[in-house]
């Protein structure tokens, strides 16, 4: 159930017995040798897409302009500031709230978006009425015991093989070039201190990650996997949507 596919009546029909709506969020950015630019942004939007099928919930579009300056020095990635993109969020929420949706689920698919996302929410005037989830596609338990299971310490930290396993799956899957080659892997110390896209200047980061890839063996991707990870987000992302509107009527869930 697509925002963008309806008309405003479908829209106000909707309200008239769901209020919940899914933002799904991601970035326009490179993901390595054998990634797509809108990696981030594709599976989010494919997983909150299938989830508002299953459960009868309208979707919004996906939100593709995102922070990503660390990846700037590679054509094709474009970065907007994190007080942009906050600003966004907070306007998108509020227009949403204030047309009569009252349960805003943001469906994330990439790290830098999620301080900017918080800082909104919590800058809105709050309302007994009104409620924000926020997660990343990749939380649910199953789908980061599939990713263990997959790809070890071969998932790291950008280019993932899952996320490109997801794009193979639903878009394309391109020659792996560079990519045949493991990157050098990543050190707990570094892991902690750069959790949530905390990488330095675009140039640098080019240098020290010059195909793309940050501890991430994209090579190891395949489409079946995708296939799974998606099943797997979709049932997580439906999970959690039903725990969270549990006081609503069951027949919301087609």
């Amino acid at each position: 159930m697509r925002l963008d596919l309806c008309s405003w009546l479908e829209v106000e029909a909707y309200l008239q017995r769901n209020t919940t709506v899914i933002l799904p969020t991601g970035s326009t950015e490179q993901h390595g040798p054998m990634g797509l630019i809108g990696t981030d942004a594709l599976c989010a939007g494919t997983i909150a897409r299938l989830a508002g099928e299953r459960t009868g919930t309208l979707v919004a579009p996906t939100l593709a302009y995102t922070p990503a300056p660390f990846n700037t020095a590679f054509p094709g990635t474009i970065s907007v500031s994190a007080e942009t993109f906050r600003t966004v969020v907070a306007e998108i929420m509020t227009g949403l709230y204030g047309q009569g949706f009252r349960r805003i689920y943001v469906l994330n698919g990439h790290g830098a978006n999620l301080e900017p996302i918080r800082l909104a929410a919590s800058g809105i005037e709050a309302a007994e009425d009104r409620e924000f989830r926020l997660r990343s596609w990749w939380e649910f338990e199953a789908v980061g015991k599939l990713r263990t299971e997959l790809y070890g310490d071969w998932e790291g930290m950008h280019a993932t093989p899952s996320e490109v396993a997801i794009t193979q799956a639903t878009h394309r899957v391109l020659p792996p070039g560079t990519a045949t080659q493991p990157p050098r892997k990543l050190s707990a110390d570094y892991i902690r201190s750069h959790a949530g896209d905390r990488h330095g200047p675009p140039d640098e980061h080019r240098r020290d990650f010059p195909d793309g890839r940050v501890g991430s063996h994209s090579a190891l991707a395949r489409p079946e996997h995708g296939t799974a990870l998606i099943e797997a987000a979709v049932d997580g992302l439906t999970g959690d949507l039903q725990e969270w509107l549990g006081n609503l009527q069951p027949d919301l869930f087609l």
